[in-house]
């Protein structure tokens, strides 16, 4: 039976020749901050769907699942997607959409310039 005054060390069982410490610090993993959707939308001003479809073309950072009902994202992606997509807009590589053609539009035809 266990008594509070456990003689136990908590080296015990790990590998042969190795303390605790010594496992902390050989495996150091990067603190990762995630965000939920709701805070990715504050972030990121697109739609759900559009956010889809550009992880789906790897145009985005991937979600992942924590559980099996809440996925989320690394900020850190997220935040380097940002910039990126800053950097490639100041450098005009982004395709901007076509503007539309108001003269094909059956609702509010375009009044043609009046001739001086």
């Amino acid at each position: 039976m266990p008594t509070g005054n456990s003689n136990n060390n908590d080296n015990d069982n790990l590998p042969q020749g190795r303390s605790l410490s010594q496992l902390v610090v050989a495996n150091p993993l990067p603190f990762r901050r995630t965000i939920r959707r709701t805070e990715l939308r504050q972030i990121v001003p697109l739609a759900d769907t559009t956010i889809y479809d550009m992880e789906r073309r790897g145009e985005f950072p991937r979600r992942f699942n924590l559980t099996a009902r809440c996925v989320v994202w690394d900020l850190t992606e997220v935040e380097t997607w940002l910039v990126a997509r800053r950097q490639a807009s100041d450098t005009s590589q982004l395709k901007r959409a076509p503007s539309p053609d108001v003269r094909q539009r059956k609702r509010r035809p375009v009044k043609s310039a009046p001739v001086l």
